[in-house]
């Protein structure tokens, strides 16, 4: 199966009503953008355990890794070279020369016929398993997007999203993908207004771990020209 999180901002709302008002000025000049790098790793699974809502912890957490945390865990997950949940598919922002917040994105490619088959006969956790069935293949699926709480109000979150879709026309890829809880009505609304529209729902299965634990996890999707960043 694919271990997919779902971006969802919360209380600490990575894209959220803080910076809102930010997409009305301009700001660039205080946040700068780079190609993440595996010295980045650490701060990369911290921000990630923002942005999916207590769903990271919980993949974390069923990695056999004795005497390590959870951080050091994800940690560890994001130095991995050539897999999806890897620093190479991580953009961060530094403001005043530390990592303000990341992007993570990477095309959401079809698995093979066989590759599919021996998903559907394996195991899924029925907790995760929500998470596999939402899949816009396709699309450049942002997996992760979060800014730390001393860095929002800034516009940063706009300008990764602006990167995801400059990414996405480096792809040739025409549409943008992301997964949010439905309970998190403020970044519902914030993703309907750029431009996002949904394509698929399905039950969440709670969990301790997880911040919401009633209603959907919901896969919204947004062809990358009409996103809505003005």
């Amino acid at each position: 199966m694919s271990s997919v999180s779902p971006i969802a901002p919360h209380a600490t709302d990575p894209v959220g009503a803080r910076y809102r008002r930010a997409t009305t000025r301009d700001d660039s000049h205080k946040a700068s953008l780079r190609q993440a790098t595996r010295e980045d790793c650490e701060r990369i699974a911290r921000l990630y355990m923002i942005a999916s809502d207590g769903v990271a912890e919980y993949i974390w957490s069923r990695i056999h890794a004795p005497g390590l945390s959870l951080l050091e865990i994800g940690t560890q997950r994001y130095a991995r070279e050539n897999t999806n949940f890897s620093y190479q598919n991580c953009t961060v922002a530094e403001k005043d020369g530390a990592v303000a917040g990341m992007m993570l994105a990477f095309e959401m490619c079809e698995p093979p016929p066989e590759g599919r088959e021996a998903e559907l006969a394996s195991e899924v956790d029925p907790i995760l398993a929500p998470y596999a069935e939402l899949e816009d293949y396709g699309s450049l699926y942002v997996s992760a997007l979060a800014v730390f709480n001393e860095h929002r109000g800034l516009g940063i979150g706009t300008r990764l999203l602006q990167e995801a879709r400059r990414r996405a026309r480096a792809l040739d890829l025409d549409r943008l993908s992301l997964i949010c809880f439905e309970k998190n009505v403020g970044a519902m609304r914030l993703y309907r207004r750029l431009g996002f529209v949904e394509l698929a729902r399905r039950a969440i299965v709670p969990h301790p771990f997880f911040h919401y634990r009633e209603g959907d996890a919901i896969l919204l999707a947004c062809p990358r020209e009409e996103l809505n960043l003005s």
